[in-house]
């Protein structure tokens, strides 16, 4: 299994192979993008919590990420996971920093630390451990007092850095210093010059590039990187569609988002600054999924996530670094307190997230379980990794208009982006549950070369390419260049036509795989077979098996549902679950297989929300919207033989949304248990 992994890694890699066993060379950056060794590069940064992931599955999280076409990992530092209680550090089991960076550099894979001190990350107060707010000082300030405190969080952050540094040919390439920060840029400065003292010695730094700093910081000292999602938990809204996410649909200038974190940053401005111009356009939050909240419950699909990688590489984004990439769970509290964001915590307090849960949706969900984006986006990340250094310099151009409004259908969304001869035409017909129509006789151009006039169909999206290894055209989209073969992916609804620069003419051609090619060295493919491209063939694991469990008692009193401090739905209290109804799960005799074969529970139910138990500890929680309620199984304590499993019912015009797929039936029940191997 190891050897095929690590020949599917060789594979993958093969088009950027700096970041094999590369640690430690020369990294640069200009206003197009990174250089690393000379050579420019476009990567795809994913997120993983590894605070929120158990130790010993890091590195297979580690290995799929690189699977998805990931060759860059970015990592919040929970300073409320490492030093809960003042004084007493803990760099043990899951919060062993030390050895997750370890594991990347025996995995080669670089890392972007994002250090804080404030993080969000839907932790409790953001990060910030509780007892900081007892101190009396500023917290996020340049305050003496604050600034102290963090000097010594940096400090001992680096106890765990050092030796791992890109320059000591380890994996830590950057870090990132606080999050969402808005203020005078002397704060982020302070910080980076105590991480500095501290021992950081890295190619470059970062920061969010949202909102507006009040004060800049000066040029060089920190890369500003963006995001866009197709939906938030944090709007304040119960209805479907709310807030502005559509303008992340749109091809545009405009690298920021004005929809992120609206429940602590407020309505914001779309502002062009000229200054952050001057750096690459890079992404850090670019929507991999999307967090539940229990008052909003967005349900995220696969064409959310692709869509938005579309739009921002056609944008001018030379690398997409998504939020997240690997969902987690968070670990235990060593005081009993929940390190969830909650209503009512000192810091943050916008909404009311599940106490275990972080799975967001993502590519990679909470237990390593792939969703559909995981395959969808590995078309996109193969592109990059070969055709990087080419469109790392190509400029953006849009001739659709950027402000298009929510569900406008008069026109097509698209632009595209050249460097002398060579461009890409990027093209999206789709808007998250927009009923967009058709767009007929398109006739796209870029390099003075038109295209034939296509349909463009609903729901749509994809990249052309123009004077590129030999094509003059193509109405499908490049993937790959590997041992002088060039991949092709047919998009579903436009027939392929192909001019080569040696004037051949394909047109209507049909898909032939990998084993045979249209033309010379062209293979055109499937969008099943471009998202499997380079995968070792593996004997999908089948089965399903089916999970006895009984009633053990009906729901109590229906709960009163009030709206906390942030005036949304506030999840319900210890007290509200001893009301739940209560289910006693049955296991197999021999779970011995769990781990081997990463089986997962699956629980279908109808009802608000439900939480699992193993020998009474809390081990599992679900705001339900549609999606099982998953956990994994080789996760359990050894000779877990029963679970308890407690629903509460949803009830009737409660303040929350639930989004299509959600059972809207009030009340509760099981629909079914299975055990299912995970893909």
């Amino acid at each position: 299994m190891r050897k095929t992994l690590m020949t599917m890694i060789l594979l993958l890699t093969a088009g950027l192979m700096i970041y094999a066993a590369g640690f430690g060379k020369e990294v640069g950056w200009d206003s197009y993008g990174l250089t690393i060794d000379g050579r420019r590069v476009c990567p795809v940064m994913g997120e993983i919590h590894y605070s929120r992931i158990p130790a010993n599955e890091w590195a297979y999280a580690i290995r799929k990420m690189k699977e998805g076409g990931v060759n860059i990992a970015a990592t919040y530092v929970f300073w409320n996971h490492i030093e809960e209680q003042e004084g007493i550090y803990r760099w043990d089991g899951q919060r062993d920093l030390r050895s997750f960076l370890e594991t990347c550099r025996e995995e080669d894979m670089p890392v972007v630390l994002r250090i804080g001190p404030f993080c969000h990350g839907e932790v409790r107060n953001g990060g910030i451990p509780d007892w900081v707010f007892s101190k009396g000082c500023k917290i996020r300030s340049t305050q003496p007092a604050f600034l102290k405190l963090v000097d010594r969080l940096y400090r001992q952050i680096f106890t765990q850095v050092s030796g791992l540094q890109w320059k000591d040919h380890g994996p830590v390439i950057a870090c990132q210093f606080d999050n969402e920060y808005r203020g005078s840029g002397d704060y982020l400065m302070a910080l980076k010059e105590m991480a500095r003292k501290a021992g950081f010695d890295l190619p470059f730094y970062t920061r969010t590039g949202w909102p507006e700093l009040s004060k800049p910081v000066a040029f060089g000292e920190m890369i500003p990187l963006y995001g866009d999602y197709a939906d938030g938990f944090w709007d304040k809204e119960t209805k479907e569609c709310t807030g502005n996410y559509y303008k992340a649909f749109n091809f545009k200038a405009f690298r920021s988002s004005t929809a992120i974190g609206t429940d602590l940053l407020g309505q914001q401005k779309e502002e062009r600054s000229e200054a952050d111009r001057q750096y690459p356009y890079f992404t850090c939050e670019l929507g991999g999924g999307m967090a539940t909240a229990y008052h909003r419950r967005p349900y995220i699909y696969a064409d959310d996530c692709y869509s938005l990688a579309i739009v921002k590489l056609g944008s001018g984004s030379n690398l997409l670094g998504y939020y997240m990439y690997h969902g987690g769970s968070n670990p235990e509290s060593t005081t009993g307190i929940t390190l969830n964001e909650t209503q009512r915590t000192p810091g943050t307090a916008n909404n009311d997230l599940p106490q275990v849960t972080y799975d967001f949706q993502a590519p990679l969900g909470e237990f390593g379980q792939t969703y559909p984006q995981y395959f969808r986006l590995r078309p996109i990340h193969l592109f990059m990794h070969d055709y990087g250094d080419r469109l790392a310099t190509m400029e953006a151009h849009f001739p659709a208009p950027q402000d298009i409004r929510k569900g406008e259908d008069g026109q097509l969304r698209w632009a595209y982006r050249t460097a002398d001869d060579s461009g890409f035409i990027f093209f999206n017909n789709y808007e998250r549950l927009q009923p967009l129509a058709a767009k007929k006789d398109i006739q796209l151009a870029a390099c003075d070369v038109e295209l034939p006039k296509i349909t463009i169909p609903v729901g749509s999206m994809g990249i052309f390419p123009v004077n590129i290894d030999g094509i003059r055209f193509a109405t499908a989209q490049l993937v790959a260049h590997r041992d002088n073969k060039i991949y092709l992916m047919q998009i579903e609804g436009i027939p392929t036509i192909i001019y080569t620069k040696d004037g051949k003419k394909l047109r209507n051609v049909k898909p032939k795989g990998i084993a045979k090619p249209i033309y010379e060295n062209l293979y055109l493919l499937t969008q099943e077979e471009a998202e499997h491209l380079f995968l070792p063939i593996r004997q999908e694991e089948k089965g399903q098996w089916t999970a006895e469990y009984v009633k053990l008692k009906e729901a109590g009193r229906l709960r009163n549902i009030t709206k906390g401090p942030a005036r949304v739905a506030e999840a319900p209290s210890e007290e509200d679950w001893r009301e739940a109804a209560s289910y006693q799960i049955s296991l197999p005799a021999d779970s011995s297989a769990y781990e081997q074969s990463r089986l997962l529970l699956s629980i279908d139910y109808q009802g608000d929300c439900a939480r699992l138990y193993a020998q009474g500890r809390l081990v599992a929680d679900n705001f339900q919207y549609g999606r099982p309620f998953l956990y994994g199984l080789w996760r359990l304590p050894e000779a877990c033989k029963e679970l308890e499993l407690r629903i509460l019912p949803l009830q009737p015009e409660a303040p929350i949304y639930l989004p299509r797929e959600a059972d809207k039936t009030p009340g509760e029940r099981v629909k079914g248990i299975s055990i299912i191997p995970n893909q």
